[in-house]
């Protein structure tokens, strides 16, 4: 048991997103999936860097993904801001400017697994072409890789710039056994002499993950399926150096709902555009597990606890899920359901300071909004929602929903009986003495039944003049909540806009 949990504890993965753009969906699916691996088995999660793209590598992307991770809580042990000097740096053009790349590089170039290659990218299009007209693999033709030592320094001499080309063999099949997908056989007749090293020596992305993954001794890497063409190629690397590989697991692909790639189409948004959405951190979290993993209960809802506890790579699906938009809000209303009035307050400010709405709702009365937001729990679906529903309590001049007016005070068979109701209510209830819920209904019957008419005609007018609208919360806690001056004051105001 003592050895079994010093393995567990050994355990380490990594999410290395490139900082070229936002931070989506995909993405942060893998890096929760290494992140509830990693906490599953007492192991270490690391935040690696992979900017070797310099030209759309950009600080704000950088920035962009920072504030996603600690947003959705996927705190990591190693990474940017927690460096442990036995694997930093943790930018893999940190790592470039260390020479530690080129080191291997040449060490491969040394035992005959790796040449420099003087081709042009025309030239190596035009090859591909060729072998694409003659119906064989679109492959470098490797014209480069037997050049004498005579040639080479010709080609050097005349201003030739060279990548590293890693020395494919051409025969035979290379396994993988994947954690999710199980056996695989690679055919390597299929690969040609990839580039490792580009012009400027920087590393490609499969020689320089391998590097890494290595070096900072990943234990496993649980990475997207549309990484499996890349894997042989790495695995290659891996033998040729004579290095362990770590186990892989490739995770099944997310989907639109329509059954093709998620993009913009399907309002694929960046991950922090959830959290200007008003959703939760932990529904989107909750969301994303179900995107290719299950339990065998098929259980919906989980906290961040039972997620760790229960996430393994068995239970992890080779078929592709479909993100689906209506599921997630779904989601995220529960989760809000289940906080207290309290909590769900605390999670709108931070929204409204997330997103710079602090305005609209620095005259509000913060006591009143959080035995407000006990009214509309079952209402709310996403903390941008919460405005719309609450912000008739805080005004001084209510906005009368036209469709409200014209249908409770306007039209011929409702504008004399709310006239009615409304100026019978402006007296009686300035003298109402217990301004409860329970005893403004008591008073709202009572006048139906004084009146002989329905309850829904004492009912409809009051909201209206109070509120401008014709849903909301419950009338008469609305109502108690308001205090008898301010309801009184907005039933005079609507007997003065609509019936004088």
């Amino acid at each position: 048991m003592l050895e079994m949990k010093k393995q567990m504890s050994n355990i380490r993965v990594r999410f290395a997103p490139s900082p070229t753009g936002d931070l989506h969906i995909g993405g942060i699916r893998t890096a929760l999936f290494n992140w509830l691996f990693a906490r599953n088995k007492n192991g270490k999660f690391i935040l690696r860097i992979e900017d070797t793209d310099e030209v759309r590598s950009t600080e704000k992307s950088l920035k962009v993904i920072l504030e996603a991770m600690k947003w959705l809580k996927l705190n990591w042990d190693e990474g940017p801001e927690k460096e442990n000097s036995k694997y930093s740096p943790y930018y893999q053009m940190k790592r470039k400017e260390q020479g530690i790349y080129r080191k291997y590089a040449d060490e491969l170039i040394s035992r005959g697994l790796a040449y420099s290659c003087y081709c042009t990218s025309e030239e190596v299009d035009e090859m591909r072409k060729k072998a694409q007209a003659n119906k064989l693999p679109p492959k470098y033709d490797n014209r480069c890789r037997n050049l004498t030592p005579e040639q080479r320094r010709q080609k050097e001499t005349d201003g030739k710039n060279a990548v590293v080309r890693f020395k494919m063999s051409g025969t035979g099949t290379i396994v993988l056994n994947d954690l999710v997908r199980g056996r695989i056989e690679f055919n390597n007749s299929l690969l040609d002499d990839f580039v490792i090293i580009k012009t400027g020596n920087v590393p490609t992305y499969n020689f320089a993950c391998v590097i890494d993954d290595h070096l900072m001794e990943m234990t496993h890497v649980l990475r997207g399926d549309d990484h499996l063409s890349n894997t042989p190629r790495q695995m290659h690397i891996y033998n040729a150096l004579g290095w362990e590989m770590p186990q892989f697991a490739h995770m099944a692909m997310i989907l639109g709902s329509d059954g093709t790639r998620l993009s913009k189409r399907h309002g694929h948004m960046s991950v922090l555009e959830y959290r200007k959405e008003g959703y939760l951190n932990e529904a989107l979290i909750n969301y994303l597990a179900l995107l290719g993993w299950s339990t065998e209960d098929s259980q919906q809802i989980f906290t961040i606890e039972e997620l760790v506890q229960k996430f393994s790579t068995e239970k992890c699906g080779v078929s592709p899920s479909a993100f689906d938009h209506a599921k997630l809000l779904w989601l995220n209303g529960e989760k809000i359901r289940s906080k207290t009035s309290g909590q769900i307050y605390e999670l709108f400010v931070d929204w409204v300071k997330y997103t710079s709405n602090e305005k609209l709702i620095e005259n509000w009365d913060i006591e009143l909004l959080k035995k407000i937001i006990v009214l509309e729990r079952d209402k709310i679906k996403l903390l941008k929602d919460i405005p719309s529903l609450v912000d008739f309590f805080f005004t001084k001049d209510i906005e009368y929903k036209e469709e409200a007016v014209v249908k409770t005070f306007l039209s011929d068979g409702s504008r004399e009986n709310a006239k009615l109701v409304l100026t019978e209510s402006a007296v009686r209830l300035q003298n109402q003495h217990d301004f409860s819920s329970k005893a403004l209904e008591h008073y709202a019957r009572k006048l139906a039944t004084e009146k002989a008419i329905r309850t829904g005609q004492v009912f409809h007018p009051i909201r209206v003049a109070i509120s401008g609208r014709t849903q909301g919360p419950s009338l008469f806690h609305m109502m108690e909540l308001m205090g008898k001056d301010e309801v009184v004051r907005r039933i005079n105001t609507a007997i003065s806009k609509f019936f004088k």
